[in-house]
């Protein structure tokens, strides 16, 4: 393990370096370093990349949402990936995000169907995950993270489907929501917040976190494959992270989910991904990524799925 970890922080990515450190090694007391490594991350080719599409006025002249390219997923990738907090000239972009998530079109397509909002949480969860993390949150935030809490089903997450009959919420759009609300809940002191996460938790882990309740089936088999990054998708390694972030990974009912995560090491002790949900080529198209995430290998570990990896298993007591 320690040849494995020697590894990542000899990366030639500064954010894998900073996950290792500050996820796997837990030096979060050792804020020099962890500054240090962040200045690296932000003068990183993959910041630059990401950000390489703003324009004078600091935007990313596409739609927020544009497919992995637009202003609200970069800004998510760079809160994942240890951008540091502060950097005003963020704010731009955070802007765009918030008249497009704030304005009166967006919210015509927010519909009540027996009695439940019908919304992809998983947008204004993310906004706000990136907000706070990257250290541009304001009033605004504040306002989506009531939106998420007045808005959360009664089993506890959020749904986008429109279909009456559908009574239960979806991993997809109740995961970072709960990422974002436990956050948002650690940082301002909210309860309301901090509660709601919680009760969101347990849509996952009353399902082990990729098994139905009903007959204990896997509920889809892309959750128990490892991807990085996931973006708003799900799987066993997001879900598995999201519970550590929010203080739920010694939860037994993680076990399962923990044991399958382990099945996946490889002989050099590293994590591949086993799938991708991006792509280098096709400019402009739905998918494209501006950076590669490391792509997919049955054999070679990928760094920022084995950093994820790792610090889950730190958590939940069982890096060895």
């Amino acid at each position: 393990m320690k040849t494995l970890i020697d590894r990542l922080l000899a990366s030639t990515d500064p954010s894998v370096r900073f996950k290792t450190t500050a996820g796997v090694l837990d030096r979060g007391t050792d804020v020099s370093e962890l500054r240090n490594l962040q200045k690296e991350v932000k003068a990183s080719a993959r910041a630059k990349a990401l950000l390489s599409e703003r324009n004078e006025g600091g935007e990313i002249p596409y739609h927020p949402y544009a497919k992995w390219y637009g202003a609200h997923w970069v800004l998510a990738d760079l809160a994942d990936v240890g951008y540091p907090p502060g950097d005003e000239s963020l704010s731009f972009m955070r802007d765009q995000v918030y008249r497009w998530l704030l304005s009166k079109d967006h919210e015509k397509g927010i519909k009540i169907v027996d009695g439940r909002v019908r919304r992809c949480a998983s947008q204004e969860g993310n906004a706000i995950y990136y907000a706070v993390t990257l250290g541009i949150d304001d009033a605004r935030t504040g306002e989506l993270a009531e939106r998420l809490i007045k808005w959360h089903w009664p089993d506890g997450g959020w749904n986008c489907d429109k279909k009456p009959e559908a009574a239960k919420s979806s991993f997809m759009e109740s995961l970072i929501p709960l990422r974002a609300l436990a956050l948002y809940g650690r940082r301002t002191g909210s309860k309301k917040a901090q509660s709601v996460a919680e009760h969101a938790a347990d849509i996952f882990l009353k399902r082990r976190l990729y098994r139905r309740e009903s007959n204990d089936n896997i509920i889809a088999h892309d959750f128990t494959k490892l991807h990085y990054p996931c973006y708003w998708h799900y799987d066993i390694l997001f879900g598995l992270k999201v519970m550590a972030e929010a203080g739920f990974i010694r939860d037994r009912r993680c076990d399962d989910a923990l044991d399958l995560l382990e099945s996946k090491r490889l002989p050099d002790g590293g994590f591949p991904a086993e799938g991708k949900y991006y792509r280098t080529t096709g400019r402009k198209a739905s998918g494209f990524s501006p950076v590669d995430w490391g792509g997919t290998s049955k054999k070679r570990m990928n760094e920022f799925v084995t950093a994820d990896a790792l610090y889950v298993l730190e958590r939940a007591g069982r890096l060895h």
